[in-house]
């Protein structure tokens, strides 16, 4: 007899995690693959973090702060709010995740556009919430169509800024007017998992306007700029009263000891964020510059990745394995015809256009 399943997860989408360096070695019996697909920092993890996390071995054997009461602290002298305003999780996922538990109900309208960040989708089904999804607008989020869709039901809106898969983000101006017209019982949700490697001059910091607007939540990781994604910390930035909310749902002890040490230390490392910045800067114009002239349209990039038109995206995908090149397709989030890359070393990010070529060119 089968068991039969829930609701949500009856026809859930699963997200699909970039293929391991290790794997694609073991099942093709290669070495020296590189790995361009999860938008990780190509510099490795703050340095000062890791010196935090061999501190903090010794505690181990202790339950880990459930409150993140010295990294709220931290989080709060870093965007000057108060510990109040903060929500810490296993990742952005998580938070996404307990956003969509705390304020979701079963049947809730809840507005997010084609082609972002699929966990947007996830948590709405995971929360039986009828999804409405805006066509984009030149790859990049149309909040005016997304506003169209947005009721006085609606919970909760899903905004990536910028956006993965497709690098693009939405100026200042833009996001005012569309938080500023949907319903004030609606959450606007705003994922900066990329901020500090945006270079928009109009580029909106959502941290900094939570005071003008109580529904509004900002988003941002420790994944990327910070190289601690394999320890997973994550944070919300919202009204105290919206993360009081939040946190009722939040599994006890969510993170882990090592994690809050390592985003702790990192916070400061502006050394370190500095150095990925302008690496990922000097990697964006590289591959702006090497694809123009290899005729691969691309999709202008606000991120640490770039998205380009190969044709036959998982066809291509394959056929970088082979090289020893793991990047991403992105057919599951519309885009078929497309790979996303992760704009990694300069030795690195030589590789992949060779590769590339070589593919392409069979």
């Amino acid at each position: 007899m089968k068991i039969k399943t829930s609701r949500s997860a009856e026809d859930i989408v699963v997200y699909q995690p970039g293929k391991p360096v290790e794997e694609l070695e073991r099942e093709l019996g290669i070495t020296g693959s590189i790995k361009v697909a999860s938008n990780e920092n190509p510099l490795g993890p703050s340095l000062l973090g890791i010196v935090a996390v061999r501190k903090a071995l010794d505690g181990v054997h202790r339950y880990p702060d459930g409150g993140a009461f010295y990294l709220k602290r931290a989080l709060a002298d870093f965007h000057g709010l108060t510990p109040e305003h903060f929500t810490v999780g296993n990742g952005t996922n998580e938070v996404l995740e307990n956003i969509a538990h705390a304020f979701l109900d079963p049947d809730d309208p809840v507005v997010f556009s084609e082609g972002a960040f699929i966990v947007y989708l996830i948590v709405s089904q995971l929360s039986n919430c009828e999804m409405r999804m805006a066509p984009m607008r030149d790859y990049t989020h149309d909040l005016e169509k997304m506003a169209e869709l947005v009721c006085e039901k609606t919970k909760a809106v899903f905004i990536a800024n910028p956006n993965n898969p497709t690098g693009t983000a939405v100026g200042e101006t833009a996001l005012r007017k569309f938080v500023e017209g949907v319903p004030a019982q609606t959450l606007v949700v705003v994922d900066e998992a990329y901020f500090q490697y945006v270079h928009r001059e109009d580029y909106p910091d959502a941290s900094k306007l939570i005071a003008e607007y109580p529904n509004l939540v900002a988003v941002r990781t420790f994944s990327k700029a910070y190289g601690l994604a394999g320890l997973r910390v994550g944070y919300g930035i919202a009204a105290p009263e919206v993360i009081e909310t939040i946190n009722k749902v939040r599994e006890p002890f969510n993170v882990n000891s090592l994690a809050l040490a390592a985003a702790e230390a990192a916070l400061g490392d502006t050394v370190h964020v500095e150095k990925s910045v302008r690496v990922n800067a000097e990697g964006r114009e590289y591959f702006v510059r090497e694809l123009a002239a290899l005729g691969i349209p691309f999709v202008p990039t606000q991120g640490n990745f770039i998205m380009a038109e190969v044709g036959e995206g998982v066809e291509t995908y394959e056929s970088l394995l082979r090289e020893g090149v793991i990047v991403r397709p992105v057919a599951g989030y519309g885009f078929p015809a497309h790979v996303r890359i992760s704009i990694g070393t300069p030795e690195e990010n030589l590789r992949v256009l060779e590769a590339l070529t070589t593919v392409l060119d069979k």
